[in-house]
């Protein structure tokens, strides 16, 4: 038996300079490390993430109360413990020594969701040292999928940034380039890179040098940009002076409910400019949408509204639904409960899988198999507060879910997840298949 000797939590500090969980575990093969990300656009149903609230400290955001929760509470309970047994690590977390619930199932609220996911995906990275096995392997043995193929995600990068990402004037979150036309992940990096590369110049051109400051993801603030469909005209000038046309997609994430004013309904979408006159219903922000869509190559839409906007989350979905990707990020949380809802009121065809808004990789497992089972694409993804650890690199190919959302080929807490999967198509060889363009339903 591989059993847990020691686990040390330590306040560590992410992207963004704020503090954040790592934890190291040891066994008897060594020490087995992980960090956990944290969000800046998060959902109001997101498991809790624990923070001090201490404002001498960091500014109120401090992890020190989780880190003791990691090293009074969780270490005594598992030390002794069978690393291997990863659901019975993760629900003894989860279950008995945390224990606390909400109506969306158990919220994490006294020990932290940060805690509970430091410590488990250490575990998943002991258990596969044990098992002598590639993480990714581990992790596709632990979700019951077959390890003989794997399948190599296509990336979409976030190059263009908006929203509370940056300080811009773009309502929008995230503008994304999907490389569906490439033949192996490899390939896929260096188109997006290279369209990257000619946004820079692109923007440079246009706007001057200040346009080229990045924001948290690594993708091009650009102060100056006027709207939506400007930022997105700039991409596509920039796919085809890379010489990609044709081989690239698109994709955003509106995060909407970061722009939703709940007592009006409306979505205001001169919040961050201060026009009053920019107040639309959500019937006229789907008619925005999809006239976007119509304009430009779409593939994929996420969180296009409020996360509590259900009756506009099913009329685009009956709408759009068969020709495009909508995702759910603020809307689901990764949580197998909001995902039944949805499914159930048809609200949206694919899951954002972030493991931190659900806080352990069993539940995190759960919530892509019960989407995938229902016919949903799954995309996982990274938090605009990153470390440097590359866990969901592992975790995207393991899963097979076919694509991944990890910031713009820039700032190598981003690059350290793609890098990570640029070894794994090495390494896999002929083992492994690139997604392209049924990243939504891949097939080996």
């Amino acid at each position: 038996m591989a059993t847990i000797k020691d686990i040390h939590a330590r306040e560590i500090l992410d992207s963004r300079g704020n503090p954040t969980v790592e934890v190291d575990l040891t066994t008897e093969l060594g020490v087995f490390r992980a960090a956990v990300p944290s969000g800046a656009s998060t959902g109001i149903y997101e498991a809790l993430e624990l923070r001090d609230k201490d404002p001498k400290r960091y500014g109120g955001k401090g992890v020190l109360k989780a880190v003791d929760n990691v090293n009074k509470i969780i270490k005594p309970a598992l030390i002794g413990k069978d690393v291997s047994k990863q659901k019975e690590l993760d629900m003894l977390m989860v279950e008995s020594l945390d224990g606390t619930k909400n109506e969306w199932g158990f919220c994490k609220s006294k020990l932290g969701a940060n805690a509970i996911l430091a410590v488990s995906l250490a575990a998943a990275r002991a258990g596969a040292a044990h098992k002598k096995v590639p993480l990714y392997q581990y992790i596709a043995e632990l979700a019951g999928k077959k390890t003989d193929k794997f399948v190599m995600p296509v990336p979409s990068l976030n190059i263009v940034n908006g929203g509370a990402h940056a300080g811009n004037k773009l309502s929008f979150q995230e503008f994304m380039i999907m490389p569906t036309g490439a033949k192996t992940f490899k390939e896929a990096m260096q188109i997006g890179a290279e369209v990257y590369h000619c946004l820079q110049k692109v923007l440079k051109e246009k706007y001057g040098a200040g346009a080229i400051n990045v924001g948290d993801e690594g993708g091009f603030g650009v102060p100056e940009l006027g709207g939506e469909e400007e930022a997105l005209e700039c991409v596509m000038k920039a796919i085809e002076a890379a010489g990609h046309k044709g081989k690239v997609d698109l994709a955003t994430d509106i995060a909407a409910s970061d722009f939703y004013l709940e007592k009006e309904k409306l979505y205001d979408m001169g919040k961050k400019t201060g026009a009053t006159d920019k107040k639309i219903t959500s019937d006229q922000h789907l008619d925005f949408i999809e006239s976007l869509c119509k304009k430009f190559p779409f593939v994929s839409i996420e969180d296009p509204f409020d996360q509590d906007d259900f009756e506009a989350y099913s009329k685009m979905q009956a709408r759009m639904g068969k020709e495009y990707q909508i995702v759910g990020d603020d809307l689901l949380v990764t949580n197998p409960t909001r995902i039944k809802v949805a499914i159930e009121k048809k609200m949206c065809n694919a899951l954002l899988l972030k493991v931190n808004q659900i806080g352990s990789l069993t539940e995190a497992i759960d919530a892509c198999l019960m989407s995938q089972k229902e016919g949903w694409g799954v995309m996982v993804s990274h938090r605009s507060g990153e470390t440097e650890d590359s866990f969901i690199a592992d975790l995207v190919v393991g899963l097979g879910t076919g694509e991944i959302k990890t910031g713009a080929p820039c700032r190598s807490d981003r690059l350290a997840k793609y890098n990570q999967i640029l070894r794994i198509e090495e390494e896999l060889g002929d083992k492994c298949v690139y997604a392209g363009k049924n990243f939504r339903n891949p097939t080996i």
